[in-house]
């Protein structure tokens, strides 16, 4: 309804109220007090205004809400490379930002007791083979009756502790990037290397040359921007409105085009700001989203059933929303009178122009009459009791 539409039925249900009135019901009225949550009207004017009333509907809402967040990274997507000895850097070409791949060579480092574990390595394989050679001897012996089983104790405790002694060296071998299979005694060295264990982009880089790094030190960290997730935060109120699948629409920086998320995984938990989170993998590829970035997303909330009216039934004033519902019939001065009362109620989504209303604790929905039509016209009235009045 437009803008003049609601002047002239004002202007008519204020001509109606001035001249139909009788003097004896005006004086009456003046004498009466009006509460400040009632509107009242007669019959005539209640005509004038359309208004009808009605039931509040219980339907299958869908809508949108409008969350705020930022771009993170999966756990399993980013990782922090350390020198589980430490040792000195002896080099590397790498500087925050490049782009590298699993398995790719990030420095070099050297340290002394890589030398040591390599030559302990191959000199207790060197005497493990020669034990699991007089192990199987012995065994033989003993089995034909030739060897003591004192002596063939004695050759197995020996061959099993220097089995562990082997197992043990090539875990530490493994653990610095040396792979014991392809070591021998020509390949001894000092150095060893330093490899991405994620395909990504450098986010950080903390060597040069000559430094020494020990086994706590950071030396990079790697991000796999392939894929990324969002992590929302959401107002308690809205807990049931989010679930597993959804879509998001989310926007970065100043930029018009909006990217793609679905919902993986709603909250589980309330916050102490009464906020809770919400996580949502990015699809598709998105050149300019990067983790960390602060994001608006927009959610497509599913069809869940909430107490509804047609939307002109919602009015709103100095920044409140408000539906009116009837309230009783009286007589004054033989003439017919309806109350309605203004109850304050808060939005919620809207769709196919009906609009989701939370109402106030202890409202009776199945027995309250709601003015379904006529509502902005009752505003009018409201607001301008004072001109009514004749």
């Amino acid at each position: 309804m437009s803008k003049y539409k609601y002047i002239t039925t004002f202007l008519l249900i204020a001509l109606i109220a001035c001249n139909g009135t009788p003097k004896k019901a005006e004086e009456s009225k003046a004498e009466e007090v009006i509460p400040e949550d009632i509107v009242e009207m007669r019959a005539d004017q209640i005509k004038l205004a359309n208004i009808e009333t009605g039931s509040i509907e219980m339907r299958a809402m869908s809508g949108t809400l409008k969350v705020n967040g930022t771009i993170a990274v999966a756990p399993q997507n980013m990782a922090t490379v350390c020198a589980p000895m430490g040792g000195f850097i002896k080099s590397t070409t790498l500087m925050p930002g490049n782009s590298v791949t699993k398995g790719q060579t990030l420095a070099v480092i050297e340290n002394q007791e890589f030398v040591d574990i390599q030559q302990s390595y191959l000199e207790a394989k060197n005497k493990f083979e020669f034990a699991e050679g007089e192990f199987k001897r012995h065994t033989e012996l003993y089995k034909n009756e030739v060897y003591s089983q004192q002596n063939l104790q004695q050759v197995t405790s020996d061959y099993k502790s220097l089995k562990s002694q082997v197992k043990a060296l090539e875990q530490k071998l493994t653990l610095i990037g040396i792979n014991p299979d392809n070591l021998h005694e020509d390949d001894i060295s000092s150095s060893v290397k330093i490899v991405a264990p994620i395909s990504g982009f450098l986010k950080t880089v903390n060597i040069n040359l000559g430094k020494f790094v020990a086994p706590a030190d950071v030396m990079f960290e790697i991000i796999n921007s392939d894929k990324l997730f969002l992590e929302l935060t959401m107002f308690e109120k809205d807990a049931d409105k989010v679930a597993q699948g959804q879509k998001i629409r989310f926007f970065i920086n100043n930029e018009t085009e909006p990217h793609e998320a679905i919902i993986t995984q709603p909250g589980r938990a309330i916050d102490a700001d009464k906020t809770y989170k919400v996580y949502a993998n990015v699809t598709g590829v998105c050149k300019n989203v990067l983790p960390g970035m602060y994001v608006n997303a927009i959610i497509e909330t599913s069809g869940n059933q909430v107490a509804s009216l047609p939307s002109d039934a919602v009015v709103s004033f100095d920044d409140k929303d408000f539906i009116f519902i009837f309230d009783k019939n009286k007589e004054e001065a033989g003439q017919p009178f309806t109350e309605y009362r203004i109850i304050e109620v808060h939005k919620g989504v809207t769709d196919g122009g009906f609009t989701e209303v939370i109402l106030p604790e202890g409202f009776n929905i199945t027995t309250a009459k709601v003015v379904l039509k006529g509502a902005y016209n009752l505003l009018s009235a409201k607001k301008n009791a004072g001109e009514m009045a004749c």
